[in-house]
């Protein structure tokens, strides 16, 4: 019985991991680990992100979002603009 009720409770677990938002950004610009960091700092601002991963190689900026958050297109495409980088491409998918 104790196993079930173990079961039970990690299944409605992972639901809740799955929910959150990410989004990936295809930037034109970032050249150096200075850019990197600024985006982070940027994004981290927002208590809305959990976490911000630059790919310099194949500029890309992933964010991930808490539970039931998020950032309008816009206003990423904004805040990388006003950084000094072009957006090429917003994709969002679930986690």
């Amino acid at each position: 019985m104790k196993l079930l009720t173990f079961l039970a409770t990690v299944m409605m677990a992972f639901p809740a991991f799955a929910d959150h938002k990410i989004v990936e950004v295809g930037v034109n610009g970032m050249v150096c680990d200075f850019c990197a960091q600024g985006i982070k700092k940027q994004f981290k601002k927002e208590k809305s992100v959990s976490k911000v991963d630059v790919d310099l190689d194949n500029k890309k900026v992933t964010i991930h979002f808490h539970h039931d958050a998020d950032l309008a297109d816009e206003e990423i495409k904004t805040k990388l603009k006003d950084a000094g980088y072009e957006v090429r491409t917003i994709a969002r998918k679930e986690g």
